[in-house]
């Protein structure tokens, strides 16, 4: 297996949820820095939903189009909002690809937002 590393798309195993929370196999991109990727099988993550123009049109969900390095299928949305700890080790069901530096710096800006950073 790769070594997980921030910005990489992995499909994640995010049952059972509850409430509102995000379900199912699906999308999601590791937000977390790769020495607690490397050391740690708690990671962060953020889901990847399907794209609507309701959700594109919320500051912190950044739209991803499909790539080959993304491994997306089809128009998408990151929710940030929804970021979740994951144990890689139990809920990883395999690895997509990478997001660009500029979508990675987009999730950057919605996290900061989403959790009151300075900087």
């Amino acid at each position: 297996m790769r070594t997980l590393k921030r910005g990489m798309i992995i499909d994640v195993n995010l049952d059972p949820a509850q409430g509102s929370e995000t379900d199912k196999i699906r999308p999601c991109v590791i937000v977390t820095n790769d020495i607690y990727n490397e050391r740690i099988p708690v990671i962060q993550v953020v889901p990847i939903t399907e794209w609507s123009e309701k959700k594109a049109r919320i500051k912190t969900n950044i739209e991803l189009s499909p790539s080959k390095n993304n491994g997306l299928i089809k128009k998408s949305i990151a929710d940030c909002l929804q970021t979740r700890p994951i144990d890689h080790r139990h809920r990883l069901v395999k690895i997509r690809g990478d997001l660009s530096v500029e979508k990675i710096k987009e999730i950057n800006q919605a996290l900061k937002i989403v959790f009151e950073l300075n900087g």
